[in-house]
């Protein structure tokens, strides 16, 4: 059965320029993406991005504006059935707090912080995730 993956992610820039990614396994592959994850049925983007961010962190933001929808068809890297379509909006956090989370996080995923100036298409691992670095440093 086809089916569409629905994902949302937080870009997060912090007062030193730097943009907050994470680093994540899933059936047994690592890549580093933005942070977020996956719409549940009946649940709306914000209260998705929210969700995500309360589950994985115990951090609470707040989404400032949408940056980027996905515009384009792409396959999902883990089920060729599934056509992935993402969404992006800034937010804000509290970078206190982040960089505690970061440096005492043993999670599953593990977020650092990258200066705009040194991101680059290849910091991330996925397509979309690609065309959204283009236009943050563009």
């Amino acid at each position: 059965m086809k089916r569409f993956n629905v994902r949302v992610y937080g870009i997060c820039i912090n007062e030193r320029n730097e943009v907050l990614l994470s680093d994540e396994s899933h059936q047994e592959v690592s890549f580093t993406k933005f942070p977020g994850g996956g719409l549940e049925f009946g649940e709306g983007t914000l209260d998705c991005l929210k969700r995500e961010f309360l589950e994985e962190f115990n951090l609470e933001i707040a989404v400032e504006e949408l940056f980027y929808l996905t515009d384009f068809f792409q396959v999902s890297a883990f089920s060729e059935n599934d056509q992935v379509i993402s969404i992006y909006y800034l937010i804000k956090a509290d970078t206190d707090e982040l960089d505690y989370i970061i440096t005492n996080h043993l999670g599953a995923e593990k977020l650092h912080w990258v200066r705009l100036s040194e991101l680059t298409e290849e910091s991330v691992t996925f397509p979309i995730d690609r065309i959204v670095v283009s236009k943050l440093i563009s």
